[in-house]
């Protein structure tokens, strides 16, 4: 008996519509419909594996997803074609490659890269209301970029996570980029191994909070330091934030 070919998918999605990455019995979620479009393929149950999960509203342009193929004959094209093809319009798999059998997207993740956007304009723009966090103030951006140096390298992000994270709070942050974009938006980019639930858009509500000027970016430190969720303020909204990309 032949041993299944192990693939990992690319998956972008709009996550708009979705209760967040992870499968529930009774909720439309990205994983639950990508497991029901590999059932209609290949007629059985079919296990996926995630390379991390995201909120309700949270979108994707590299999420990796991996699962083990029942049929040996299938090309890569084949896959990717069937797969898109029975998927939602708000799920699309931009490229399906064989890895190794005991690949796991994310245990064997070395970084992950999460992009948000911000859109601060009096006046919004409603065609990206699910797309990017309108913010009607002025922000400084080179305040912003100050703030979020107290970021970099690793720490104990325990007034950083939302919720019950049991998970070791103590996260590294290799790098934080902050961008005035040509259309007006600001883009944050965050890159670490891994994050706490809510933790990026946790970090952007305070990067904002600098932002505006109601904190000074020293602020940064002491709440770091503080280890309280509640000297932190409330997230940044889901819908600007993205999944960009895994490095394995």
């Amino acid at each position: 008996m032949s041993k299944k070919r192990m693939v990992a998918a690319t998956v972008a999605y709009d996550g708009t519509e979705f209760f967040g990455f992870q499968g529930q019995p009774k909720f439309r979620t990205v994983q639950g419909e990508f497991e029901l479009a590999l059932q209609k393929i290949f007629k059985q149950k079919v296990i996926s594996f995630g390379a991390g999960r995201t909120d309700t509203g949270v979108h994707a342009w590299g999420q990796i997803m991996a699962f083990k193929v029942p049929n040996e004959k299938m090309s890569i094209k084949n896959i990717k074609d069937a797969m898109n093809s029975v998927l939602p319009k708000d799920i699309y798999i931009r490229e399906v490659k064989e890895v190794p059998e005991n690949f796991s997207p994310r245990f064997h993740a070395k970084k992950r890269i999460y992009h948000y956007f911000i859109m601060p304009k009096r006046d919004p723009n409603i065609f990206l209301r699910n797309r990017v966090w309108w913010f009607p103030y002025d922000l400084d951006i080179h305040k912003m970029r100050e703030g979020a140096k107290y970021f970099i390298g690793e720490h104990d992000f325990t007034s950083f996570k939302t919720g019950n994270d049991e998970r070791n709070p103590v996260r590294t942050i290799e790098k934080i980029r902050i961008i005035k974009l040509n259309n007006g938006l600001i883009l944050i980019r965050v890159e670490g191994i891994s994050f706490l639930r809510r933790m990026v858009r946790n970090m952007v509500g305070t990067l904002v909070k600098v932002g505006t000027g109601t904190w000074e970016p020293e602020k940064i430190k002491e709440i770091l330091e503080a280890k309280d969720r509640s000297q932190a303020p409330a997230s940044a909204p889901g819908e600007g934030l993205y999944f960009y990309s895994v490095l394995f």
